[in-house]
């Protein structure tokens, strides 16, 4: 059951992330939003989606509840998926974006659960990594609103954008954005980067880029 641990004060946020000025850690300082670190050795969020790893139906789920559906792939020891997960999502607005906007399946780099392809390949987690070409953690793939009934693409072909690594809160933010709001659809993420700094700027807003 998902369940809100504790907020950033809103005196801390300025447009979804920290007052310019103030460092990752002074930001933190204030209450936030926790992970849970499981027996696996993995952190997580209580709002990560439990599934029998049928990828198709998990698309569907999460299509019919109005979200988009996103895996991401983390592994044991990984210190940028404990920033990830301790710095950006503990972040109320990032947060919240995130978990009310997308259903994200958390797979493990080098597990061995069997998760089944949407092409109908049944696999452990390890080897589905190697088929999709996940190399390295955190990776987060994001995958279209919805699927063709007569689907047999492989998750790798059907994902319409990836986050190949850690991202800092701003870019992080901005990439679940881009997802959500489709834009990838019609320009590429750096240029919708580009867009978000131009309108920060003529609004006076400085975005603090970690």
């Amino acid at each position: 059951m998902s369940t809100r641990r504790n907020y950033l004060k809103a005196a801390t946020l300025m447009a979804g992330y920290c007052i310019p000025g103030l460092t990752a850690l002074q930001c933190l300082g204030a209450q936030r939003y926790a992970p849970i670190k499981t027996e696996d050795g993995l952190y997580k969020q209580p709002w990560f989606l439990e599934t029998f790893l049928e990828l198709a139906d998990d698309h569907l789920e999460a299509s019919q509840a109005g979200k988009r559906f996103a895996i991401i792939w983390e592994q044991k020891g990984c210190p940028y998926c404990k920033e990830m997960h301790e710095v950006n999502l503990a972040q109320p607005k990032i947060h919240e974006y995130v978990r009310d906007n997308f259903a994200i399946l958390q797979l493990n780099l080098w597990g061995s659960r069997e998760v089944v392809d949407f092409d109908g390949e049944k696999l452990e987690e390890r080897k589905l990594a190697r088929k999709w070409r996940v190399n390295f953690t955190p990776t987060i793939q994001f995958f279209p609103e919805k699927l063709a009934p007569e689907n047999t693409a492989s998750g790798g072909a059907l994902e319409v954008a990836r986050m190949p690594g850690y991202f800092k809160p701003f870019h992080f933010i901005s990439m679940f954005e881009y997802v959500h709001t489709s834009r990838y659809k019609d320009l590429n993420f750096q240029r919708f980067l580009q867009d978000k700094f131009a309108t920060f700027k003529a609004k006076g807003i400085d975005p603090n880029v970690w």
